[in-house]
């Protein structure tokens, strides 16, 4: 994936609107944090890569199967989802 292109990725996860439930093609919507989630939105293809499967055991572990949020809910600090998304839109 080109420079240009990841910074472009990078700037539409940060930006995904908090009330918007409109998800665009590609992308899966998350909820990140341990008291108050945040709604982040992610290419699918994050989800093969090791270090996104490390932070989707986490909330298989304190979920399970269940996800109160309504949607795909990571028990993280944002700043690290954010370290972890900002290694991987540069790979």
């Amino acid at each position: 994936m080109g420079v240009k292109l990841a910074a472009v990725l990078a700037k539409q996860i940060r930006k995904a609107p908090p009330t918007s439930f409109d998800v665009p093609k590609g992308f899966i919507a998350v909820y990140v944090g341990q008291a108050q989630k945040k709604r982040f939105l992610i290419p699918v293809s994050y989800l093969n890569q090791p270090s996104f499967q490390h932070l989707l055991s986490l909330a298989e572990e304190e979920f399970g199967f269940h996800h109160p949020m309504g949607g795909l809910t990571i028990p993280c600090r944002v700043d690290t989802f954010n370290a972890v998304i900002s290694n991987l839109s540069r790979s």
